[in-house]
């Protein structure tokens, strides 16, 4: 698959709410994640990391809707931006969480995933 065929497919499955099937199909097992922000989260290491959290994210947070745009290619990058109607459970104060997700693909798989916010 191509980078652009990579990116739309899983850009789809994002905006299908298929957020699990995404990173299954297209994260490398050894993927890294860097969030904008300091704690235990800012950098996860490989997808069992992703995932739990992903479970994290969902479990701590209330989403009433959200969009998804792109994907937006170039090179071995693909940018995916990301706004969401959510309440965190934490504060229970109704926001708006707009970020871009940058992703780096080599052979096939997407290697890192960076996110800005």
């Amino acid at each position: 698959m191509t980078i652009t065929e990579i990116a739309k497919d899983f850009t789809e499955r994002l905006k299908q709410g298929d957020n699990e099937g995404a990173a299954e199909k297209y994260n490398a097992d050894d993927i890294v994640s860097y969030e904008a922000m300091d704690g235990p989260m800012a950098v996860s290491r490989g997808k069992a990391a992703l995932k739990q959290k992903g479970q994290w994210w969902q479990e701590n947070n209330e989403v009433h809707g959200g969009l998804v745009e792109g994907p937006y290619v170039n090179g071995d990058q693909f940018a995916v931006r990301f706004k969401f109607d959510i309440t965190p459970k934490a504060t229970g104060e109704r926001v708006t969480m707009d970020e871009v997700g940058l992703y780096t693909v080599k052979n096939g798989k997407i290697t890192e995933e960076r996110f800005y916010y």
